[in-house]
């Protein structure tokens, strides 16, 4: 009997998880099995917006308010959903899986009390000292504006800024980067966030680490770093990521094993407090001097790191859903020794003045062309078994017309270059731009190029005090 697995959500990491399902369903239909046997998928979607990747790939997508638990619940049952996977925060923090398991529909995502160690950034850190779990900085935390200012006058140092609730990945400032204490002041006086979480600003390199999480059982993917400012070079505001890249290895090249190591453990000891997560944890690290330190923790899947995770992943993801459903054993994730750049292509102007209705030139079928062109004209590749890697694209925010698809005032596209090292990955993701074009897009072409990856190495050898 298929499975009936309702998607909730339409961004890029919707449509990289609606592909990953799309990829047990395939390796299925190459093997002996039969139709009838167990383990077909029939993907339903919702979401605010209508993701063309995605509703190419389900039986049916529905355009409907993914933070209305009822309106969710109503058309699962309607689809006769056996399994849930909820993409973005919002819906968590709404209550949509304890909706879900109310239908008794199993969803793979905490339920709200549990999403908070995200959509409370105030209760993440509090969590993070009550329990002794490793890795948290020095806070404090605010509900008065002006205790708030005092404190940041007070502090012998550099403060992050952090609102307790969501903001997208765009409310974070840090004084001694982005801002001045005065401006931080400002900041915090002017804005309308009810509570403000202070910390002592980390100082290193980022990185995520995301894992599956059920029934205590943690399975962890490659480690993958985000690129959250707008511009090149690290300049300009936050976004909600404009790309991201992985290694062959687990760790990044600027990571050792035991620093990766060290990163999974607080996870797990995340997972033990937290008593009865499941879904997908997401760590954001520092890699201090002194070791990973936690930035924050989400409850899903990053954006775009899911991008970077599910194309290497080799474990059939159904396979992951169904045991975190019937309480089996989680699998031993298997990912592909690959390495992977992720690109978004952006409105000009985003994320302060986006200009939304430039066109999306291509579509997935020519991004997919750009891997199979640079193989044929390498004339290196003697083993068929072999491969120059994949290209692939991902919708995020777009809007589909009858003479094609247009950008919104959100991230649009993303690429991702998959090749054996993070240099050819680059490469890959690049030539696969140029397919897709970038008439009135912003992309930031330097992520993953072997001069900013190098700069990460020597940052941390200076930190480290190795160079």
């Amino acid at each position: 009997m298929a499975e009936h697995v309702l998607l909730i959500g339409g961004g890029g990491r919707e449509h990289a998880i609606a592909r990953a399902l799309e990829g047990s369903e395939a390796r299925r239909a190459s093997s002996s099995r039969t139709e009838s046997d167990d383990g077909e998928v029939d993907l339903y979607a919702c979401a605010g917006n209508r993701n063309p990747g995605i509703a190419r790939l389900a039986t049916e997508f529905e355009t409907l308010e993914t933070t209305n638990p009822k309106a969710v619940r109503e058309y699962a049952e309607a689809v006769g959903a056996t399994l849930a996977v909820v993409g973005p925060e919002a819906p968590l923090e709404a209550g949509v899986v304890d909706e879900l398991e109310d239908a008794g529909i199993y969803a793979f995502g905490p339920k709200a009390e549990e999403a908070r160690i995200e959509t409370d950034k105030a209760f993440q850190r509090r969590f993070m000292a009550e329990h002794d779990v490793p890795g948290c900085p020095d806070f404090e935390t605010f509900d008065d504006v002006d205790a708030a200012c005092d404190y940041i006058d007070e502090y012998d140092g550099d403060l992050a800024i952090k609102p307790a609730g969501l903001t997208g990945g765009k409310g974070v400032k840090v004084i001694g980067d982005q801002v001045t204490a005065e401006e931080g002041k400002a900041y915090v006086s002017e804005s309308d966030y009810d509570r403000i979480v202070l910390e002592e600003r980390l100082v290193g390199e980022e990185f995520t680490v995301q894992a599956f999480v059920a029934d205590g059982e943690v399975r962890t993917a490659p480690a993958v770093q985000d690129h959250k400012r707008a511009y090149e070079g690290d300049e300009g505001p936050n976004t909600g990521g404009m790309g991201s890249y992985s290694d062959a290895a687990f760790e990044l090249p600027f990571m050792t094993e035991s620093d990766y190591e060290e990163a999974v453990s607080i996870m797990e000891a995340t997972v033990e407090a937290l008593e009865g997560y499941r879904g997908v944890l997401y760590g954001q690290f520092m890699l201090t001097a002194e070791g990973p330190k936690v930035i924050e923790f989400n409850a899903r899947f990053g954006d775009p790191e899911a991008m970077n995770t599910l194309p290497v992943l080799e474990t059939e993801f159904l396979e992951v859903l169904t045991a975190a459903r019937d309480g089996e054993k989680l699998p031993e994730l298997e990912f592909a020794s690959q390495a992977t750049v992720c690109k978004y292509a952006v409105p000009e102007g985003y994320p302060t003045d986006p200009k939304a209705g430039a066109k999306v030139q291509a579509d997935e079928e020519s991004v997919a062309r750009v891997a199979r062109a640079t193989e044929n004209s390498s004339g290196e590749q003697s083993d068929p078994r072999e491969s120059a890697g994949d290209a692939l694209l991902y919708y995020a925010s777009v809007d589909e017309r009858d003479d094609g698809i247009y950008t919104t005032t959100s991230r649009a596209v993303a690429v991702v270059g998959v090749a054996d090292s993070i240099t050819a990955a680059e490469e890959i993701a690049e030539d696969a731009l140029e397919v897709a074009g970038e008439e009135g897009l912003h992309v930031r072409h330097d992520i993953g190029k072997p001069d900013l990856v190098q700069q990460r190495i020597d940052h941390v050898e200076e930190l480290r005090g190795e160079r």
